[in-house]
């Protein structure tokens, strides 16, 4: 990661951090402010209450239980994934600063009498999923396309061992060559603003006021998008789909595997070598998430992967996976002596992907999308594309074409709309567009998907 070095190295370790009780009221305020933003826009005119409803379209999603996390300089915030044995009295709160787990949000009123007997012409249509039922997305950094899909490729399981079991979308390219602004698009249909492209060295709220238009579009810069801003996860737990973000490397504060683990507002944070970087996380992003409590539930660590694809019940529909710095392939990320860049993340997609691709899941009704969010063009060679973003993208399924290449051209906001039509979701933020392809049709045995 280019800008992410950088950011680095200019990063001040001076990070603002809040004591046990600043995090809860913070929290508390959070979720104040998400009940107003919804309560407003619900008795209010504008085209936002068609958003707040969607968002209480659902019940809040309760985290695991929790342990209180050990003080760090690292400035995340977040639950751990552990849990404290019965009946042992709390541990005493050590001197300095120390973070408090999230509370777990208010389970959602039963329905009443009256909504229950709404007329059948009012009850919202459920999506439905089409014969593609599990999607897996892995999101690497990219060395090139020639140096990933080309004859002199720098990953030779992608193209020599994948290449010709899937169909490369060989026209794929990136709206901007850091990874948050991508990630952002795929999963919301936000465009990339000064701040996401620069990989937020700051992760800063929206100024207050920021207007959103009608396609749900947060005008302005900031990171942690306001609660209008929905997401493809926002989607899928309204449609009664289950998802999960896989984040590799992802810890709490005291080293344990964590959930949902990001740096607290208004704080910068300086990612250790090799390890875990919110950069590449995108749903700690969106208040959507956060603030409901989907987040803390369903952005688990990759360790959690193996045992949810043992059974075709227990893997989500749709799973996005995100390796470390080390195993993305951003080039100078890994411990000395060890397989760095494109070789790195070409080691992991060997490890990884046999075991997705023999998953009941996959076999019976799954889509695999092996995809990259950034490149970082000085890992570009001699023969690469002049296109400097283009990146290529590989799908693999029964219902796709084994060898086959797609060269339409596909970005971010046609991942999404592509994964949305998957599953009977409408378009997000920029998906929307007209000239917004998906390569969904093609999967689906109908014809081309876009203009």
């Amino acid at each position: 990661m280019k800008r992410l070095r950088k950011w680095r190295t200019d990063a001040t370790a001076a990070a603002t951090t809040l004591t046990g009780k600043r995090f809860g009221l913070l929290v508390a305020s959070s979720l104040v402010a998400t009940s107003a933003i919804v309560a407003s826009a619900l008795t209010g005119t504008g085209d936002s209450g068609a958003l707040a409803a969607a968002l209480l379209g659902r019940a809040p999603t309760a985290p695991a239980p929790l342990t209180e996390a050990a003080p760090s300089s690292a400035g995340f915030s977040g639950p751990s994934s552990g849990q404290a044995p019965a009946g042992s009295a709390p541990a005493p709160e050590p001197s300095g600063v120390a973070l408090e787990s999230s509370p777990a949000p208010a389970p959602a009123p039963a329905p009443t009498k009256s909504s229950q007997s709404q007329p059948e012409s009012t009850v919202p249509v459920a999506p439905e999923a089409s014969r593609v039922k599990h999607v897996f997305v892995i999101s690497l950094a990219s060395p090139g396309y020639e140096a990933a899909f080309g004859a002199g490729s720098q990953m030779p399981y992608l193209s020599g061992t994948l290449r010709p079991q899937g169909e490369l979308l060989s026209g794929y390219s990136l709206l901007d060559e850091a990874a948050l602004p991508n990630q952002i698009a795929a999963i919301s249909g936000q465009p990339p603003n000064a701040e996401t492209e620069s990989e937020c060295p700051t992760y800063a709220e929206f100024p207050a006021g920021s207007a959103v238009d009608k396609q749900g579009v947060v005008g302005g810069k900031g990171c942690l998008y306001p609660v209008e801003a929905l997401t493809l996860a926002d989607q899928l737990s309204t449609g009664q789909f289950e998802w999960r973000g896989y984040i590799e490397g992802m810890a709490g504060e005291d080293g344990k595997p964590g959930n949902c683990v990001h740096p607290e507002p208004g704080t910068t944070y300086e990612p250790p070598p090799s390890g875990y970087a919110p950069q590449g996380n995108p749903f700690v992003y969106f208040h959507s998430l956060l603030d409901l409590g989907d987040c803390a539930a369903k952005d688990v660590p990759l360790t959690e992967l193996s045992g949810d694809l043992g059974k075709l019940d227990s893997t989500p529909s749709y799973s996005f996976i995100a390796p470390d710095l080390c195993h993305s392939g951003a080039p100078g990320q890994c411990p000395v002596g060890a397989p760095d860049g494109p070789a790195a993340a070409d080691a992991f997609l060997s490890e990884l992907v046999p075991e997705i691709l023999a998953s009941p899941a996959y076999e019976k009704d799954g889509l695999l999308i092996v995809t990259f969010a950034e490149r970082d063009p000085a890992e570009a060679t001699a023969a690469a594309s002049t296109d400097g973003l283009q990146v290529g993208t590989l799908l693999l399924s029964r219902f796709a074409s084994p060898g086959g290449t797609d060269a339409a051209p596909y970005d971010p906001y046609s991942l999404l709309r592509s994964v949305e039509d998957l599953f009977g979701l409408q378009p997000l933020g920029l998906t929307a567009g007209a000239k917004v392809r998906s390569f969904a049709p093609a999967l689906l045995g109908e014809k081309d998907g876009g203009d």
